[in-house]
């Protein structure tokens, strides 16, 4: 029979390896996991994606694909085509590239995203 290898891994988003700041309304912080990095972000009120991220990618809508979680708040995602939709805590997401997002309302909106483009997502 062959080998198995097993890993058990543990880190914290608490004690993030990396925070990636905002150019305004909040920050992530990110864990690097064998499988890809896992992003908690803080998006402050007043947060909108075309203001605080766009500037760092330098595209006019987000081009990243997002699997998340919200653990708190509210935020509302458009697509370029128009279609929006508004998550809140306790909702998975799946968004694809092509859209703006922006924080509902006067609570801080925490997301986990664990999705594929999460490696580059408001990186300078």
């Amino acid at each position: 029979m062959g080998t198995t290898t097993t890993s058990l891994v543990k880190k914290s988003l608490d004690k993030p390896e990396e925070v990636r700041r905002f150019a305004g309304h909040g920050f992530a912080n990110i864990a690097n996991l064998a499988r890809g990095p896992v992003l908690r972000a803080h998006y402050q009120p007043g947060w909108k994606w075309s203001q605080d991220v766009g500037p760092l990618a330098g595209t006019d809508s987000c081009q990243a694909t997002h699997v998340g979680y919200v653990i708190s708040g509210r935020m509302r995602i458009r697509m370029n085509d128009g279609t929006e939709q508004e998550f809140r805590s306790g909702d998975l997401m799946e968004v694809g590239p092509g859209h703006d997002g922006w924080t509902v309302g006067g609570e801080e909106c925490i997301v986990l995203d664990w999705g594929p483009s999460v490696a580059k997502f408001a990186k300078k």
